[in-house]
């Protein structure tokens, strides 16, 4: 299962040289990972109202492989590759015209109010496998 989120790079996400700036890919991909979940049909604020559960990104690998430049046009494949009791892994990588030029792996955490880990919802670990 992965999910594709399009996007155009904007003059406001480059830089003086005209490329994307590297902290904007990480922007690029939280969006992805906000619209993969929201179609998953999963409501972060009605898991956090209900159960007191939120997501937190606790790592990034992250691969600069090509630039992006004003006007390109982009797509986030989002791909899950673990899931377990608090902690989702996803395949993050951004494509360019077919050519892939960001590739990351992010691994969130299912946190309690208390900001101690928390387990991820039955339902929520199943549409994720």
């Amino acid at each position: 299962m992965t999910h594709h989120f399009d996007l155009r790079v904007y003059y406001e996400d480059t830089d003086l040289a005209g490329i994307v700036y590297y902290a904007n890919y990480l922007k690029f991909i939280e969006r992805a990972r906000t619209e993969f979940i929201r179609e998953l049909g999963i409501d972060q604020r009605a898991l956090k109202d209900g159960e007191g559960i939120v997501f937190a990104v606790r790592r990034v690998e992250a691969d600069y492989l090509a630039p992006a430049q004003f006007d390109d046009k982009l797509c986030v494949h989002t791909t899950p590759k673990a899931v377990t009791g608090a902690r989702i892994v996803l395949q993050q990588d951004i494509y360019c015209a077919g050519r892939v030029l960001f590739a990351s792996v992010v691994t969130l955490v299912a946190l309690a109010d208390t900001g101690r880990p928390a387990r991820i919802p039955a339902n929520i670990r199943r549409s994720l496998q």
